[in-house]
């Protein structure tokens, strides 16, 4: 039966940034999937119970699954693995945060809530994703004008209390086969931490959001990393 890819993007982006990447994954005969978070804030906390179901909504009814997770969904992923099952068959993170082995985890580290509060309006909601950082940033990151303008058009506007609010982490999540893939710095120690638990490690050089800038590389890099050796 043939394995889907379930390219799940940050809930601070949307899913256009895994598109390209899932086509490059299709014109090669593989089955591909990205669940919209966009919407995963709505309602108020918790919020990983809802990244949890519209993973879950999105996936086909059976078949083995390679969960492929970028930036902080690599939070999520204990939670979305636990929620399909034995069905996942591999777990790459891609530019991604990794969680601990068990317990609770938040989407920011303590010493990156100040920079959060600063941005964040009134009513506690914080800007779009890509307007925390300078124009020119944005530019290096995103080159393509086009797609910078369509990366930046769905993004969410997420509450503050989504990058406080703690995530369980179910122990055993990291018994099938985990992989690392990373692009660069700030990276560079998940990279060294996936390494220090036995993790294949594969770097494709550039920045965060390097799979719209080079989806065939990444592609090559994702049916590495997911094969058993």
């Amino acid at each position: 039966m043939q394995t889907t890819f379930v390219l799940v993007h940050s809930p601070s982006v949307g899913p256009a940034t895994w598109a390209a990447v899932a086509e490059s994954l299709e014109r090669r005969g593989h089955a591909a999937v990205v669940p919209d978070l966009t919407g995963v804030s709505a309602g108020g906390a918790p919020y990983w119970p809802r990244v949890v179901a519209a993973v879950r909504a999105a996936v086909p009814a059976d078949g083995p699954l390679v969960l492929v997770v970028h930036s902080n969904a690599g939070f999520f992923l204990p939670v979305i693995k636990e929620g399909l099952g034995e069905r996942v068959v591999a777990c790459v993170f891609a530019d991604a945060h990794i969680p601990p082995g068990e317990g609770l985890v938040k989407t920011a580290e303590e010493s990156f809530l100040p920079f959060l509060h600063d941005l964040a309006g009134p009513e506690g909601v914080l800007p779009r994703w890509t307007d925390w950082w300078d124009e020119e940033d944005v530019v290096a990151m995103l080159p393509d004008p086009v797609v910078r303008i369509r990366v930046a058009a769905e993004q969410p506007r997420l509450p503050l209390d989504y990058y406080t609010q703690p995530i369980p982490v179910p122990a055993g999540w990291d018994a099938v086969r985990c992989s690392c893939l990373w692009y660069g710095p700030p990276y560079d120690g998940v990279a060294e931490e996936a390494a220090r638990r036995g993790w294949p490690v594969t770097r494709v050089p550039g920045m965060h959001l390097h799979q719209l800038v080079d989806p065939e590389g990444v592609t090559d890099a994702l049916l590495k990393l997911s094969r058993k050796s």
